[in-house]
């Protein structure tokens, strides 16, 4: 039955869980302590409230004979709110040290598998992991294992203490408390925890079949089927409400059977007492009284169980990803030291998208020399941006290497900026100054460094022209500039970074011809005597490389210089032509 407890299951190989259940042991067997003592307080405040109401009904012939129980109250009653405030401290002090050393963890993790945490996870899974994960080991802790392990506390002293008084109500104390505090909470994780699951798909589910709808709205209507549309969205809300039915359902029965068994409760304890004190002086009223009330609060510590119980489907989904992180392994303390010249080498490069088991790149080998100039071909989705995040080390082959100098690229980590730069598709500008999107190339630069870059980039007399100079601002995501012009800061940026190897990640997509030709050839220009990796789909330019390579099908289809493809290649001057409009 345990084995189909889905956090009993993660918990039983966890890392990130239960190493700080034991380095904060101390602490949490504190803060379990004081919750315990604080439910004491409680129950002792309640009993003796109970017993000095009832004793003083019966107009005692001594004020000494009720003094216990007002200084009981007393002391009951301001040590309640006390240790309340205490074990707060306590156990949100111990959670919030647990969860910055887990979040610390987890970037620490992200920060030093980039690469590898890149390669095996979804945009999707990243957010969650930052948004969710950790708060939701947090509640783990809080909602549902810290009121677990006070129950379990509560649970052994009363079984205890009514044990001694009455082996016979020690056992029915065992028996009752055990199906509230055990087996309620069980039948509501194996129960309705797997409802909450399935609840979880099908709602996703609908998230997807409904914006999938509602953007093809138009095609339903011109293809007259929009009662089709309404019955499919309505057939998939019905199964999303019959399980949230079947759920609440299920929370009022357990409910129900929970106020069952504290009405039992109650009834033992009224005929427990009479028997157990009928003969004292006073009659039994005032110990019924006092040990019916002193239950009360000790069901608010057991009530909140089941419910928290089922929410550990919610959490295990959160435990499980992070146990699926890479295990953090020693960081490098410094990056691989090269020198120039730099010589970038594939060697029988494969990689597969894990998502999709699709083998993106099959048995590439190629070097680029230091200061030549690549020009990367192929078809969307044939693997050129694949094929570039690899040279970069943003990715890890699935196998084969990529090396920089002899060392792979992916253990370079940051430092890698400082041998390959990128400009992508579209260069991104931040909503502060132009001197301020410059200078991320190089923090130090002065504003002459800054001047000097956009002259060689064709942008100072536009710059100076503006009301405030480099100190205006681009608007969100440079909007206020053309693509040319966005592109250009871009290379500015990577002058004055400087680095020996430039990736162009197909930088002139989106702008007309004569603009594209104007880009290319400052491109070429401003980085002469540098490496240039040129990834484009299509020829505008491509006389300009040394190198043209073609990938197809995860293969390189072609390889060589631009005039001996023109030569030999038949495909390459259908190609080259087309591009052309010929």
């Amino acid at each position: 039955m345990f084995k189909r407890i889905p956090l009993l299951r993660a918990l039983k190989a966890d890392r990130w869980v239960r190493p700080f259940l034991r380095r904060y042991r101390k602490t949490l067997i504190f803060a379990i302590s004081v919750g315990i003592v604080t439910f004491i307080c409680g129950a002792g405040l309640m009993f003796s409230a109970g017993y000095l109401i009832s004793k003083s009904a019966t107009r005692p012939e001594n004020i000494l004979l009720v003094y216990v129980p007002i200084v009981l109250t007393r002391a009951f009653g301001i040590a309640r709110p006390a240790f309340r405030y205490l074990e707060r401290l306590v156990s949100h002090n111990w959670v919030l040290k647990m969860t910055s050393r887990l979040r610390q963890r987890l970037y620490d993790t992200l920060e030093h598998d980039a690469a590898s945490f890149s390669s095996k996870y979804q945009l999707g899974d990243i957010l969650g992991l930052l948004s969710d994960d950790i708060h939701h080991i947090q509640n783990l802790y809080l909602r549902t294992l810290f009121p677990m392990f006070v129950a379990w506390g509560l649970y052994a002293l009363i079984v205890v203490t009514f044990g001694i008084l009455s082996p016979l109500m020690g056992m029915w104390m065992l028996l009752l408390f055990g199906l509230m505090i055990f087996a309620i909470p069980l039948w509501s994780v194996l129960v309705n925890g797997a409802r909450q699951e399935y609840e979880k798909q099908v709602k996703d589910q609908l998230y997807v079949n409904l914006t999938d709808n509602v953007l093809g709205i138009a095609d339903w209507v011109l293809a007259g089927r929009s009662n089709a549309y309404l019955q499919l969205h309505d057939q998939n809300e019905q199964q999303y409400l019959a399980t949230a039915r079947a759920m609440h359902k299920f929370e009022r029965l357990r409910d129900f059977l929970m106020q069952v068994l504290v009405l039992l409760l109650v009834l033992s304890l009224v005929i427990w007492g009479a028997a157990r004190f009928g003969g004292q002086p006073g009659g039994p009223a005032n110990w019924i009284a006092a040990f019916v009330l002193a239950v009360f609060p000790l069901i608010d510590a057991i009530a909140p169980l089941p419910a928290a119980a089922q929410e550990t489907n919610v959490y295990t989904n959160s435990l499980v990803r992070l146990n699926d992180l890479p295990a953090l392994a020693e960081r490098l303390s410094t990056a691989p030291a090269i020198k120039a010249p730099y010589e970038l080498k594939v060697q029988d490069l494969h990689y597969t998208y894990p998502q999709t088991s699709k083998e993106v790149l099959r048995g590439i080998n190629l070097t680029i020399k230091p200061g030549e100039k690549l020009a990367i071909l192929g078809r969307s989705g044939a693997g050129k941006s694949t094929l570039a995040a690899l040279l970069r080390g943003d990715r890890i082959p699935s196998a084969g290497k990529v090396t920089l100098n002899g060392v792979p690229t992916d253990q370079f980590g940051d430092q890698i900026a400082d041998y390959i730069s990128v400009i992508n598709q579209q260069p991104y500008l931040f909503n502060t100054t132009i001197a301020n999107n410059i200078r991320l190339g190089n923090e130090e630069a002065s504003d002459d460094d800054i001047w000097a870059v956009l002259r060689r980039v064709g942008l100072a007399k536009m710059v100076a022209a503006l009301p405030h100079g480099l100190d205006t601002k681009v608007d969100e995501a440079g909007l206020r500039f053309s693509g040319g012009e966005r592109h250009r800061l871009a290379l500015a940026r990577i002058l004055l970074k400087d680095t020996p190897i430039i990736l162009l990640d197909e930088p002139t997509v989106g702008l007309d011809p004569i603009t594209e030709q104007a880009v290319i050839n400052t491109i070429f220009e401003q980085l002469a005597g540098k490496t240039l990796i040129w990834i484009t789909h299509h020829l505008q330019g491509i006389d300009q490389v040394d190198q043209v390579i073609f990938i197809e099908d995860g293969q390189l289809a072609m390889h060589g210089t631009p005039a001996e493809l023109w030569q030999s290649n038949q495909r390459y001057r259908e190609l080259k032509k087309a591009d052309q409009g010929l």
